[in-house]
């Protein structure tokens, strides 16, 4: 299976944590956590279309204006999901500016705001550029049946919530399923390949009827003139199979119920993104921490029987002893890791 998701730890395994996700022919990205952000360009930070923060610690938080910088001007809705109280953080962060010239700004940004918590319902609040950021409520949401947060395209996003002695989440970016096209099917029909093949997977993963009409075009610019087709006649163009999972998982302690909580979103998962601050022979300075060993991170990693684990938020401590750390988690975990 080719793969959908593709990752990027910007910072290694050392430096602050902010993982940035594209989706193989998706404009749209996902951001988890929002630390340093400089490695991205301009032209990355526009394509982020939501954003996912564990917890409002200085290296998992402190990026954000960058990205806001990029934004105001921009016609643009980015749902945003935090721990409980993240939502009164963004606020306060936003008012820090002055903005009694929005009026002038033709085009509105609005960042809505959903607090993952133990129990349902989350609240929700939206921050808008026209009324200077001013506090909205907004009605409160529950998890989707299948424990989503929010979607994007034919991705969901679930979350779970750990301790880090302050709430702090981790997330899951999963495919709902994956979308192969069958090109001897297009080929027998005479159809082009191009970006209507999107919309094609879209309207199967999203369950239309076959007469829904589906645009087809080889250049977005045709999109709008393009003949349609109804959906019965070429849903049989489009193989189905299990999707690609991706799990982060940053900064909490190694305790029973945050290791059943890490277990249960990364079960299964292709590819486990897990903090690893401390070696195993300081667990006490971790626990102490609340944050994981690299045994603890590995052996998370096989009781979840993930297929492949990358570790990450390596403490200074070890400077120079990156290939120590690595080995631990190798062995606690049972994979290689490259």
């Amino acid at each position: 299976m080719r793969p959908t998701l593709h990752p990027r730890l910007l910072n290694g395994r050392t430096g602050d944590p902010a993982l940035y996700v594209e989706a193989l022919h998706r404009t749209e990205a996902i951001l988890l956590d929002c630390g340093d952000l400089s490695a991205l360009s301009p032209r990355h930070l526009l394509r982020v279309s939501a954003l996912a923060v564990s917890h409002a610690h200085m290296d998992h938080w402190a990026g954000f204006d960058r990205l806001l910088r990029l934004l105001i001007g921009r016609e643009k809705t980015l749902p945003v999901v935090g721990p409980q109280g993240f939502a009164q953080r963004l606020f306060h962060r936003l008012q820090a500016y002055t903005w009694n010239l929005v009026d002038r700004i033709p085009a509105d940004l609005s960042f809505e705001v959903t607090e993952v918590t133990a129990t349902e319902p989350w609240k929700r609040v939206r921050f808008r550029l026209h009324r200077g950021f001013a506090w909205e409520d907004r009605p409160p949401q529950a998890a989707a049946p299948d424990g989503a947060v929010l979607r994007l395209g034919p991705l969901r996003l679930r979350a779970a919530v750990l301790d880090h002695g302050t709430p702090c989440l981790g997330f899951a970016v999963e495919e709902t399923a994956h979308l192969n096209i069958w090109r001897t099917g297009l080929d027998a029909l005479s159809l082009p390949t191009g970006p209507w093949l999107d919309g094609l997977k879209d309207a199967v993963v999203s369950g239309q009827p076959d007469d829904h009409p589906v645009p087809i075009y080889a250049r977005r610019s045709e999109a709008v003139a393009a003949p349609r087709r109804p959906l019965g006649e070429l849903r049989d163009l489009v193989r189905v199979t299990p999707g690609q999972r991706l799990v982060y998982l940053t900064d909490f302690a190694d305790i029973p119920a945050n290791r059943d909580a890490a277990v249960a979103l990364a079960q299964g998962a292709d590819m486990l993104f897990i903090e690893a601050p401390f070696a195993a022979a300081d667990a006490a300075v971790a626990l102490d921490r609340r944050h994981l060993t690299t045994q603890a991170a590995g052996e998370i990693a096989r009781a979840a029987r993930v297929r492949r684990i990358e570790p990450f938020h390596f403490s200074p401590r070890y400077l120079g002893q990156e290939a120590r750390l690595l080995a631990e988690v190798a062995a606690a975990s049972g994979l290689e890791i490259p």
